[in-house]
Order: C-alpha cells, then structure tokens, then sequence
C-alpha cells in the first residue's frame, strides 16, 4: 500500500485489516479544516503569541483575589464613658435598628471603654452596594437616639484591595516631630502615584495647641469656661466679605482670621468687667504642645514613622512596589543625612516570586519535556510537544485576561499546577502522527487520519479533569468565592491545551514532521527568514516580561543543540535502536503470557 497526496489509494495488496482501519477512524473536522489551511493557522498563532504576551503584561499582578466580603462594621466613640454605658447608650441602639435588616446572617457587637462597634455579616449572595446603602438608612436613623457627646458613627467595608501591600518605615536621630514632617512630605509623593490609592501614615508626634484653664481665676474674674471656648472659636475663623468691582476687575473680599502663632491666643478678649477686658492671657496658660499619641509605630526598638502603602484595585502590585520604591529614592536625596528608610511587609515580592517560579517552571518543562522526548521521538519530533507549553499558556493568559482574572496567588498556584498537565493531549496527538508517517502516510494525511484517531480519546480525557475540578465551582460562601479562581483557572488552561493539541500542534506537524533518517530537503530563503524572524519576534517578547529569562532561554536552546549534535544524538540513537526495542519486546512477551 503506497499513500498518495491525497490519502491513501486501495490497490490489490491491501490487506483488510487496513480497510477496516481507515473506516473505523474518521477524521476530526476542527484538525481537517486546520490542516488544509495552514497559513490562516499560522497567523492564528501568530495572534496567540503575541496577544498571550501583552495580555500576560497587561494582567494584573495581586496578592489576594479581589472579591467582596459581605461584612460592614458600625463604630462610634463615645470618649470617657464605660463599657456598660457605651453598650446600653450606643451599641444596642444601633444593634435594635440593624437587626431590621432582614438580609443579615449575623450581628455581633463590642463594647469597650469609649467605643462601640456593631459588626453585620450578610449573606454571600447580597449586592454589598445594597447592603451598604441599608446600613447607611439604618444609622441615620439611630443617630437621633445617640448621646450628644457621642461622635459620628462611622461605616466600614472589608476588603482584600485596602490591605497594604507594603510598609515604609522612616527613622533617624531627631525627634519625632521633624520624623513625621518628613513622612508626610514622602507621603504626598507617594499618593501622586497613579496606582497608590492612599498611603496612611502612623506614629510619630502632631503639634497641637492646649489652653490649659486655672478655674481659680476664672471664679476670680467671673468668666465661665464656655466663654474661653466662644471667644477662640469665634475668632479662630476666615469670614468671606463677598466682591468688590473696580472698573473691570472684581475682587474677592475675606477676613483672615485663623490663627498661624499660637502667641496670639492668648490676647484674645474673653469678656469686659467693668469696662475692663479679661484676656485668654488672664485665666489660662496657651502652650504649643503635642497631640496625645494615638498610633504608635516601632521598629527594632526604636520609634519610627510607618507609611502603609493601599494599592489601587486593579492594578499590578508588581509595577505600584516598582514606582513605590523609586519615589522613595527620589525622595531619599532630599531626607537629612541620618535618616533610614526600611521597607516592610512588601507583599510584591511574594507575587513576583511565584510570577518568577511560573516562567521558570514553564522553561523547566520545555527543557525537561524535549529531553524526555528526545530519546522516545527524536529532536525534531519533540520539539513538536514543546510548543505546546508556550501556546497553550499564551491562549490560556488571552483567556484569563478576557474573563478579567487577576494573577494573583491563587492563579498562579492553578498556572503552575496545570503545566505538567498541559502536555499530555500533544505527546499523545503527535506520537499518534510520527506512527503513522512510519507506516508510510503523506504528512497532510498523517495529520488528519492520527488525530481523528484519538480526537476522541484525549477531549474524554480532558473532560474527565475538568469535571473532577467543576465541583469547586459551586462551592458556597467566601471561602468558595476565594477558591473559585483555581477550577476557572485549569478550565481555562486545559482546554487551551486541548485546542492546541487538535488545531495548531496537527497543522505544525503536517507542515514541517518528518521519520527520523529521512533526508531533509533544502529550506528556502523566505521560510529561512520567516523562521528567524519568529525566533526574533518571540525572543522580544520574552525579553520585554523578564530579560533574564530571555537571556538563560537563548543561553539553554544554544547549549543544548550543542550537546545534542556532539553527543546526545548518538545516544538516542542508540537508545531507540536497542534499549527501546528490547524493552518494548519484554513488555510484549509478558503482555501476552498475562
């Protein structure tokens, strides 16, 4: 039986059971079409390739998944009052008006010293804006019920994206004052950054001014302490005076009266006795103090000023610790001698760990899979597999990038744990065509007949994965929410694998595959270019993700053809000419005796 260009032709010599073995296995539609259009598969490729690497450049880089937490807290302080009275006065008050709420799962409460806090937890499947908005209705309602003393409630939300992705820790040999001024100079750079969403700042020292009252005089001179209050708080005050027109220009007219010296306190006029007036100066001792500590930041033993830096939601952590960083040492040519900047808790380093073990892992396994391969199917036919990795990754980013997934930890952990599955549909497909290119098939044939073969076969294979991951799609609460993104992830991921393996890994093979010994025919300049035109293209595009890995990927491919043509070539070969065959006839014999 001899194959012609078309496919094969009976002759007198077939035997049945090559009859029978054409009828029984029809072709796969999606690799026939693919195969008979092999330019339109290349460019599609192509696209692939190059839309796979900006979508992965383009995706953002996260620690945590973003995901809604159905939990909003209601605090208030109420200063100087006890536990027992901030629970009877605030808390349960608060609590009797959001317990209304029927969407609530659960309402829980804390009472201490001068603060209340009324935590609702809703149900997974509430709109949080919603729930929001009724937590806002229900405050507004409780508020006219609340001491006068007691402050505004104010409404938290939890979420993943307020978590500081990094910490800036400032210190040096001067006070905490001049330390904090400085962190808040540091601070607006930091928020002028596009990706910073806010940088808060903790510790350190905040002037404030303290007129301390001596009630002694204040009986002598018959002035009360709300007159003291009245008279800083009036005077203490910018009164706009409307416009004045001059000719054609207009002027804003306004009274500056906010104090810039403490001095001037204490000649203000707090009333007039006996046509003589009683000075701030005459009851009360006016000192530019510092604000009692309410956060406190230490570090090494020492006090420091901390700058917790809140990333924008979206954005890549990767790039926001990159500008981060370079602000800050921008910012370090202007800070005194003496003064230490340390970066804390940076969580882009955890991120552009497993970012840096994904490409790793993804090179590892093209250099482990052609190794392996390469002594079952030759050098030419693994490197068939071996595009299979990068492919089926790049569509897999495309994916992912559509879908609006983020990589974070989550993604990256299913990336990671996918890849040694990505490969097993290509060493099946494309061991499948080099048999048939054996028995004597044309490559286009080959190509359709082998994969329509086992077409079947790796879909129910792979199908048989996805369905033991789908489970983890229905799985309730925050918990399921979080880990949702690890079946989407390997969903997405094989069955890019299994796209590849049935369109472009066929199409490859019916274009370029040949038997081992077969002698290879002269390529032509325009495909010579093309090829080192792609090579360049994809060298490009790794080196703009990661230099590195494009250097040691070119410094890896160029050792290995070095050691295969001086050394591994002769190995395998004999390995396929007498260790294989002698292993594969053992593996019969007790085969058949089973």
């Amino acid at each position: 039986m001899r194959p012609s260009e078309n496919g094969p032709e009976p002759t007198g010599e077939e035997a049945p059971g090559d009859r029978m073995h054409l009828e029984r296995y029809k072709e796969f539609g999606a690799t026939s079409l693919a195969v008979e259009h092999q330019t339109s598969v290349l460019v599609l490729l192509f696209i692939i390739v190059l839309m796979g690497a900006l979508a992965y450049r383009a995706t953002p880089k996260e620690s945590f998944p973003e995901m809604e937490i159905p939990i909003i807290a209601v605090n208030t302080v109420y200063p100087g009052v006890s536990p027992a009275d901030v629970e009877s006065q605030v808390t349960r008050i608060i609590e009797e008006d959001l317990s209304t709420i029927s969407e609530i799962k659960e309402l829980t409460s804390t009472s201490v010293e001068g603060y209340s806090s009324v935590v609702a937890e809703f149900e997974p499947s509430i709109n949080l804006d919603a729930a929001l908005q009724k937590v806002r209705e229900k405050v507004d309602l409780a508020k006219v019920d609340l001491p006068d003393d007691a402050e505004e409630p104010s409404i938290i939300e939890f979420n993943f994206s307020e978590i500081p992705i990094m910490q800036v820790n400032l210190s040096g040999d001067y006070g905490l004052v001049r330390l904090k001024e400085l962190a808040e100079q540091l601070q607006d750079r930091l928020e002028t950054i596009p990706a910073v969403l806010r940088a808060d700042l903790r510790g350190g020292l905040e002037r404030e001014v303290k007129v301390d009252v001596d009630l002694s005089k204040m009986n002598y001179y018959g002035v009360e302490l709300q007159d003291v209050i009245d008279a800083i708080r009036n005077e203490n005050v910018n009164i706009p005076g409307g416009s004045i027109d001059v000719g054609d220009t207009k002027y804003l007219v306004r009274v500056d009266g906010e104090f810039d010296d403490p001095a001037l306190i204490e000649e203000l006029v707090v009333t007039v006795k006996a046509g003589r007036p009683i000075y701030i100066r005459d009851v009360a001792t006016v000192d530019f103090g510092f604000a009692e500590k309410a956060t406190f930041a230490r570090m090494d033993g020492r006090s420091v000023v901390t700058l917790d830096v809140i990333k924008r939601s979206g954005e890549n952590i990767i790039e926001t610790a990159a500008a981060v960083r370079a602000e800050i040492e921008a910012m370090a040519l202007l800070l005194p001698p003496t003064t230490e900047v340390r970066i804390t808790s940076d969580q882009s380093e955890q991120i552009e760990g497993m970012v840096s073990s994904l490409e790793n892992n993804i090179i590892s396994g093209l250099i482990l899979i052609v190794a392996v391969l390469f002594f079952f199917l030759g050098a030419s036919t693994s490197m068939f597999v071996a595009i299979s990795i990068p492919s089926s990754m790049f569509l897999s980013f495309i994916m992912l990038n559509v879908m609006g997934l983020s990589m974070n930890m989550i993604v990256l952990f299913s990336l990671i744990l996918a890849l040694g599955m990505l490969v097993d549909n290509a060493i099946v497909v494309v061991e499948n065509i080099y048999r048939y290119l054996e028995e004597g098939w044309d490559r286009k044939t080959a190509a359709k007949k082998a994969t329509g073969e086992i077409a079947v076969p790796i879909i129910a294979a792979t199908a048989t994965t996805l369905a033991a991951f789908a489970p983890l799609l229905f799985w309730p609460g925050q918990v399921g929410e979080f880990m949702g993104y690890m079946p989407k992830t390997l969903m997405v991921t094989l069955s890019s694998s299994l796209f590849v393996a049935l369109v472009i890994i066929p199409t490859l093979c019916a274009m370029f595959m040949t038997v081992d010994g077969t002698p290879s025919r002269p390529m032509r300049p325009a495909m010579r270019w093309s090829l080192m035109g792609g090579a360049g293209l994809i060298f490009l595009l790794v080196a703009s993700v990661n230099p590195l890995s494009a250097v040691l990927l070119t410094a890896t491919f160029g050792g290995l053809w070095t050691v295969h043509h001086f050394v591994l070539a002769g190995m395998a070969r004999r390995f396929q000419e007498g260790l294989l065959p002698r292993f594969v006839d053992a593996y019969e014999r007790r085969l058949r005796w089973s």
